[in-house]
């Protein structure tokens, strides 16, 4: 079974966070120091997933998390967490996080995809989030790994690392970490 379809059977069809039954993605909840499996995706909706990438944020939109951050999947309650840290700046989105209990390796995995205030940049300049797609611009010989990642390779969800010099990404099934100079955004 997919993640996609796992995850669709989790929630019945809904966005894990709004509840929105339309334009349903699976979202990868990055930093987790698992394998990509369902346990660390949600199912979000198009709205949820642009705010979430958006510098500027639909603060009410995001009222909503006062009922998903109570989920008993560790996913939805990173996500929730890390949402509600985005949105800090409103006082009802720090009187919920405030409620939040975490067990500590849950909180541990939403602190570690916390955004830093540092800048991650490719090659040309363009800022790279947690989640997007870049390109290799360069064969990079894989320390350890056995092999050359090829100019025009594609990965896919990357993750930051806490160096603006790196990311992590996941590339001929493995993950590994890649220096963003070697990179430009998809």
């Amino acid at each position: 079974m997919s993640i996609l379809t796992a995850l669709e059977k989790r929630s019945s069809n809904k966005c894990e966070l709004c509840a929105a039954t339309n334009d349903l993605m699976e979202f990868e909840v990055a930093e987790s120091l698992e394998d990509a499996s369902v346990e660390n995706h949600a199912l979000i909706c198009k709205t949820c997933h642009s705010d979430i990438m958006s510098e500027e944020h639909n603060f009410n939109h995001w009222r909503c998390l006062n009922e998903s951050m109570w989920s008993e999947h560790k996913a939805v309650q990173v996500l929730s967490y890390r949402i509600l840290d985005m949105i800090g700046s409103e006082s009802w989105a720090n009187e919920l996080k405030e409620q939040m209990y975490l067990e500590e390796d849950t909180l541990n995995w939403a602190k570690r995809g916390i955004a830093s205030k540092l800048k991650v940049l490719d090659s040309n300049g363009s800022q790279l989030f947690a989640g997007d797609s870049v390109t290799l611009i360069k064969d990079l010989d894989v320390k350890g790994g056995g092999f050359t990642a090829k100019r025009g390779t594609k990965v896919t969800g990357i993750r930051l690392t806490d160096d603006p010099g790196y990311i992590e990404g996941r590339v001929g099934g493995q993950m590994i970490v890649l220096k963003v100079e070697f990179l430009k955004k998809s």
